[in-house]
C-alpha cells in the first residue's frame, strides 16, 4: 500500500464508531504497517488521561482554557463536546499531510466526522465501525475499566444516535474481527487511491 499516493491525491479517512468500538485500534494498527504515506493525526482532550496512555501519542491532553484558546484562534478543524469532555482536531499538521499527499486518519465522534465531511467533501471519506452487537460493545466498555456504570450507561444510550447517524457514511464496517475490519478499511483506501 506505501507509495500508491502522488502528491495530488492526498485525502482524510475520519474513522467513527460508538465509544469502545475499536476505532483507535484499528486504525493504529494499520499505522503500523503502513508508515509511508499514511499519517495519524492526534486529537486533543480535555479529559483526563487513562492508564498507559501518553501525551502526544494517544491524545495531547490539555486543560479547556487551552482548549478554548485553540477554538478562538481557529486552530482546530473541527471539535465536539462527547459526554463532558472537549475534543478536537489540529487543523495544521493535517493540512500539510493532505497537501503532501498522505493519507490522514482520524479517529472522530460521529459528528465529527460528518462536520469535517462538510468542509472538505472531495478529500474525505468516512468509515463507520459499527459493533457486532450492542452486549460485546458494553462488555468491552466494561472490559477498559475507565469508567464507570453510570459513565458507561451514558456511552451506551449515545450509541442509537450514533448507529442513526452512520447511515450517512461512505461504508459502515461490522468491527467483529480485528483482523478481517483492517482489511476492510485498508480495501477502501485502494480503491480511492486506484
Amino acid at each position: 500500500m506505501a507509495g500508491l499516493v502522488s502528491n495530488k491525491n492526498g485525502f482524510l479517512v475520519l474513522v467513527s464508531s460508538p465509544s469502545g468500538g475499536g476505532k483507535t485500534t484499528i486504525i493504529k494498527k494499520i499505522i503500523e504497517t503502513n508508515t509511508d504515506n499514511f499519517k495519524y493525526s492526534i486529537s486533543l482532550t480535555t479529559r483526563n488521561k487513562r492508564d498507559g496512555e501518553v501525551d502526544g501519542k494517544d491524545y495531547w491532553f490539555v486543560d479547556n482554557k487551552t482548549f478554548q484558546e485553540k477554538i478562538d484562534s481557529d486552530q482546530l478543524l473541527e471539535y465536539e463536546n462527547v459526554h463532558g469532555n472537549c475534543y478536537g482536531t489540529p487543523k495544521g499538521p493535517i493540512m500539510e499531510w493532505i497537501s503532501n499527499g498522505n493519507v490522514v486518519f482520524m479517529d472522530v465522534d460521529v459528528l465529527g466526522a460528518l462536520s469535517i465531511r462538510k468542509k472538505y467533501p472531495e478529500k474525505s471519506v468516512l468509515i463507520f465501525l459499527a459493533p457486532p452487537d450492542l452486549e460485546i460493545l458494553e462488555e468491552r466498555l466494561k472490559g477498559r475499566s475507565t469508567e464507570t456504570r453510570e459513565q458507561i450507561q451514558i456511552r451506551m444510550e449515545r450509541v442509537k444516535k450514533e448507529m442513526e447517524l452512520s447511515k450517512e457514511f461512505d461504508h459502515i464496517i461490522i468491527n467483529n474481527e480485528i483482523d478481517e475490519t483492517v482489511n476492510s478499511v485498508l480495501s477502501i483506501i485502494q480503491k480511492r487511491i486506484s
